[in-house]
């Protein structure tokens, strides 16, 4: 049985992440009297409270007897979220999922170092979403363990090497579902174009999309040797592969995700700074 369903689960923050991974503990059997969210939104609350966990406004009383604490808050209001509950986290797992938020900033506000930061990515709301992690030496197996466990019921999970690689996380898969929304837009707009009506071109471009990521999670090939499987001398493909080619398609990617790596360094950098005085 996984150490997590053993656990109380405390959230801060019940947006919509933060329900994904409730949705995706209770479905694994996390028994929902064991989950506690605090959020100061009333309508958030009673929503949380149909799936039968405990809910409050009130932080310190929210985190009072869980074993794992995960953060979920949005990064502007970081300081005063965190910054009352500095001391009272002894004996606890924290897991931030707070964009930007290094694990210094969210330590010297809690008094804690027992932390392990993650990036999440929005289909975690479909229960396949992919999680980059990353925590201190200090950590033991078992808490780096328990927090695979409680990411993991909404997708994979991947541990970094280094803090800073949370930044290229963040730059391949959190920010990565918008980049292949941006190609779904693209092609049903080309489908269009070539005379299918919107529907036509929706369905054949989402169900496209779902295929080719199956195929390249479940084919022993690498995506490149499936591009070239797929890819006919002189067919259709390689038309639309010659364009996107001569248009540096594959070179404009790699910039694009380098420009997402130091924007997210910089948004660290700034929330940390911004913290500094709260500390």
């Amino acid at each position: 049985m996984s150490a997590a369903l053993d656990c109380n689960i405390s959230f801060i923050g019940g947006g919509n992440m933060a329900q994904a991974l409730i949705g995706g503990l209770i479905s694994r059997g996390l028994a929902p009297s064991r989950i506690t969210v605090s959020d100061p939104v009333e309508k958030v609350r009673s929503l949380l409270a149909e799936k039968g966990v405990n809910v409050t406004d009130n932080n310190q009383a929210a985190i009072q007897d869980a074993q794992i604490v995960l953060f979920a808050v949005k990064p502007q209001v970081l300081a005063n979220v965190l910054k009352p509950l500095n001391g009272l986290l002894d004996g606890k797992l924290v897991i931030s999922i707070v964009a930007g938020a290094e694990i210094k900033t969210v330590g010297a506000l809690l008094g804690t170092d027992r932390i392990v930061r993650v990036m999440p990515n929005t289909p975690a709301l479909v229960q396949t979403g992919a999680h980059g992690l990353f925590a201190y030496e200090n950590v033991s197996a078992q808490d780096r363990e328990l927090a695979s466990q409680v990411l993991a019921s909404t997708g994979l999970t991947i541990w970094v090497k280094t803090e800073a690689q949370i930044d290229a996380v963040t730059a391949v898969s959190g920010s990565g579902p918008a980049y292949f929304f941006y190609m779904m837009e693209s092609m049903i707009r080309a489908g269009k174009n070539l005379g299918l009506d919107e529907k036509v071109a929706t369905e054949l471009t989402l169900q496209t999309a779902l295929g080719a990521a199956q195929m390249a999670i479940t084919s022993a090939n690498t995506p490149a040797e499936l591009r070239k499987n797929v890819t006919s001398p002189n067919g259709t493909t390689q038309a639309a592969l010659e364009v996107f080619d001569r248009a540096h398609i594959s070179q404009n990617i790699q910039v694009a995700l380098a420009a997402a790596q130091k924007r997210s360094q910089e948004l660290a950098q700034e929330l940390s700074e911004a913290n500094k005085t709260s500390v």
